[in-house]
């Protein structure tokens, strides 16, 4: 057995977690509680956002009375309950659940709603809530997902009342998507697979227009085509991006694109010629405009 003397932190991790589940009401719920009785509870646990006691209570309701007068309203509600108590992928199941047995609910829209909602914030944690992190370089499988399944919401619903908060947050996935290829494209020029990089700038620029990252898609695509010697693409690019982005910081006042690398390889400053390479190294190039406006 664990000696708490030895171990202060695990004593107080043990003591914060008994005084927790301390405070936290059980569902006191007779056994022969009728169904409203127990809807009341489950609501009144929803409605003080005890969440892990709002599943507990909804998943007694629906096992005791699962032909009940309550018993779908109890099913969309247990979808919320779980994401409410961020188990997403509780959430997801529970809303294909009620999908498949209720095709034809006047709610449905709700659970597919709630569906894209839990897979939105199904890759955050406890500390991606309370410390900075730049979610465009994580992994962006739970993003996708939620792209889909809002699409689909708004596909099959398009006049339902969570069509509209759907569709931002489809721009806003889609943007966050079009960056993350950006980085995976400014990862791949820092080790040296600029073939990888500029068909990652050419995928942004093709299938992520009227984002933000298109530009930054352009300069990777300018970059790339120059180090690999394909200068006429590189030159389309160029002629594209100071078209319709004069601004942006790749290229130079005259229009043209400041390169930091060339076929012929890096462009070394002065310095760092005179001094064989100690001081003032080139960088490999690294795109990223998002504190800019254009």
């Amino acid at each position: 057995m664990l000696n708490l003397l030895k171990y202060p932190l695990a004593a107080l991790a043990l003591a914060l977690l008994t005084a927790c589940s301390g405070n936290e009401e059980l569902p006191d719920i007779a056994a022969d509680a009728g169904e409203q009785q127990m809807y009341q509870e489950a609501q009144r646990h929803l409605n003080n956002r005890n969440f892990d006691l709002a599943v507990r209570a909804l998943q007694m309701l629906e096992s005791r009375y699962p032909f009940g007068k309550h018993a779908e309203q109890a099913q969309l509600e247990l979808i919320y309950a779980h994401y409410g108590a961020y188990e997403h992928e509780a959430a997801v199941e529970a809303a294909d659940r009620f999908i498949r047995l209720h095709p034809q609910h006047p709610n449905v829209d709700y659970a597919y709603y709630m569906k894209g909602l839990a897979a939105y914030t199904g890759n955050e944690d406890v500390f991606a809530r309370f410390l900075p992190t730049d979610i465009t370089k994580r992994d962006t499988s739970n993003a996708k997902e939620a792209f889909a399944e809002f699409a689909q919401l708004v596909s099959r619903f398009p006049d339902s009342p969570y069509a509209a908060d759907a569709k931002s947050r489809m721009v806003y996935l889609r943007n966050l998507l079009a960056r993350h290829e950006i980085n995976v494209a400014n990862y791949y020029f820092r080790r040296g697979a600029y073939l990888a990089a500029t068909n990652r700038g050419r995928y942004v620029v093709e299938n992520f227009q009227r984002t933000p990252a298109v530009a930054d898609g352009l300069a990777v695509m300018a970059q790339g085509y120059l180090i690999l010697g394909m200068n006429d693409l590189a030159n389309d690019a160029i002629d594209t991006l100071a078209m319709n982005y004069p601004d942006h910081p790749a290229l130079n006042e005259q229009g043209e694109f400041d390169t930091v690398y060339t076929a012929d390889g890096l462009q070394r400053s002065w310095v760092n010629k005179a001094t064989f390479g100690l001081f003032d190294p080139p960088q490999p190039p690294q795109f990223d405009t998002r504190p800019m406006k254009f």
